[in-house]
C-alpha cells in the first residue's frame, strides 16, 4: 500500500510498506518530488533490492565488526586470517557507508594495493574478502547489490609452482639434522602439508600395510578439509625408513625435535631454510610446501590420471589439481596432433577404397 498526503503544514508525506508489512515515510515540499521517492522506492519492492533506510546508513568498518562475530564459528587460523584482511578493509573503507561502495570505488582500491607493492596473492585474497562480507551485507537484506564482481577482480595470481628435481630433495633429506629427515619423507614423498607433518602422529601411520591416515593438523587442530582426511598408500620403502622414527626416539609423532619431543612448524620451518641454503639450484623461497609440487610431479610423470593425483594430494576438486598442476601432463600437444591426425588417415583410406581407380 502506498499513499501521498498533504499535510497541515503544507507539506506532502509519501507512505509505502514493505512486504513484512513495516511502514515507512518521508516529507517534501512538493508532491512530484514525493511522488519520484515513492516510485524509486516502490519499484525497489518489486525488483527485490529493497533496503530498510536505516540499516543503509550502516558502515563498512561496522558491518565487519557484526561480520566476524558469526565468522568466529570456524577454527581459529581461519578466522586469524579473516582479521588480518579486515584490518586493511577497514582501513580503506571503514568510514563509508555500506551503501555508498561502488564498483570505481573497488577497482581504485585494487590499483591502490597494486602500487603499495603487495603480491598479487594477497591482493586477490583481499578482494575475495571484501566480496563476502558484502555478499553477505545483501544476503542480511542491508545492502541491496554488492559492488564487488569478476569486472572489479584483479585477477587470480598465475603462478607455476617450482618443482624440485629429485637429486635436490634428497640433497636437503641430507642436509637436515636426522630428527627432521622425515620432514622430506613425508612432504616429497607422501605430499603432506607442514602442519600436518608435524602433528603426525606414530599410530596415523600402518606400516604394515603402508598406509598413512593425517587425523589432525598442528595444534590439535581439525584438518584443512574432508578430502584431507584421505588415506595416503606408500611403497614399503618409505613405510620401513618413516618406521625407524619411534624405534630411534621412542616418540609419538614422527616429527620431533633434537630432544626427542613434538616441535610447532615455525621450529620445523627454521631448520628447512637452513637446509635449503646448503642445496644448489633450489630458489630463496623453496617451501616445506612446495615439496607436495615435488610429489604430483612424481606422480603425474608415473602416468596416473587426474582424479588419482587429486585423491593422493588430498584435493577437494579436481579443479584445483588442475589449475596448479596442469601445465605438468607431458605430451598434450603431440597428443592432439595424433588425434586430429588419425582423423584424416581414416577419411584418406576410406576415399582410396571407394575411387573407381582403387584396385579390388
Amino acid at each position: 500500500m502506498a499513499s501521498i498526503q498533504k499535510r497541515p503544514n503544507g507539506r506532502w508525506r509519501a507512505r509505502y510498506r514493505d512486504h513484512s508489512g513495516k511502514e515507512y515515510a518521508a516529507h517534501f515540499e512538493r508532491k512530484t518530488d514525493a511522488q519520484r521517492w515513492l516510485d524509486q522506492e516502490t519499484a525497489k519492492l518489486v525488483t527485490g533490492t529493497h533496503v530498510d533506510p536505516k540499516t543503509s546508513r550502516i558502515t563498512v568498518g561496522e558491518w565487519c565488526d557484526t561480520w566476524l562475530e558469526g565468522y568466529s564459528v570456524h577454527r581459529a587460523s581461519t578466522v586469524r586470517q579473516a582479521r588480518t584482511h579486515l584490518v586493511r578493509i577497514k582501513a580503506h573503507f571503514g568510514d563509508r557507508r555500506l551503501s555508498a561502495i561502488k564498483p570505481s570505488h573497488v577497482r581504485a582500491w585494487m590499483a591502490a594495493l597494486k602500487t603499495e607493492g603487495l603480491a598479487d596473492s594477497t591482493i586477490y585474497a583481499l578482494h575475495g574478502r571484501l566480496g563476502q562480507i558484502l555478499s553477505d551485507a545483501v544476503h542480511d537484506g542491508i545492502l541491496a547489490r554488492s559492488p564487488v564482481s569478476r569486472r572489479t577482480s584483479p585477477g587470480a595470481p598465475k603462478q607455476r609452482a617450482y618443482v624440485a628435481t629429485t637429486e635436490q630433495v634428497w640433497a636437503l633429506h641430507d642436509a637436515l639434522p636426522e630428527h627432521f629427515r622425515p620432514v622430506v619423507l613425508l612432504g616429497a614423498f607422501a605430499g603432506l602439508r607442514v602442519a600436518e607433518i608435524a602433528a603426525l602422529r606414530v599410530s596415523d601411520v600402518d606400516f604394515m600395510r603402508g598406509i598413512i591416515t593425517p587425523a589432525i593438523q598442528f595444534p590439535n587442530q581439525p584438518l584443512k578439509t574432508d578430502a584431507s582426511r584421505n588415506a595416503i598408500p606408500i611403497p614399503q620403502e618409505l613405510a620401513l625408513e618413516l618406521n625407524r622414527v619411534p624405534t630411534l626416539w621412542g616418540s609419538d609423532t614422527l616429527v620431533v625435535g633434537a630432544f626427542g619431543r613434538p616441535v610447532a612448524p615455525y621450529t620445523i620451518e627454521t631448520a628447512f631454510r637452513e637446509a635449503r641454503a646448503a642445496v644448489e639450484g633450489l630458489p630463496e623461497g623453496f617451501r616445506i610446501h612446495d615439496l607436495r609440487h615435488y610429489f604430483a610431479s612424481l606422480l603425474i610423470a608415473s602416468g596416473l590420471d587426474i582424479k588419482t593425483v587429486q585423491a593422493r594430494l588430498r584435493h577437494s576438486s579436481a579443479k584445483t589439481t588442475l589449475d596448479t598442476y596442469g601445465h605438468l601432463w607431458p605430451d598434450r600437444d603431440e597428443s592432439s596432433r595424433a588425434a586430429v591426425a588419425a582423423a584424416f588417415t581414416l577419411q584418406n583410406s576410406a576415399r582410396r577404397s571407394s575411387s573407381p581407380n582403387s584396385i579390388g
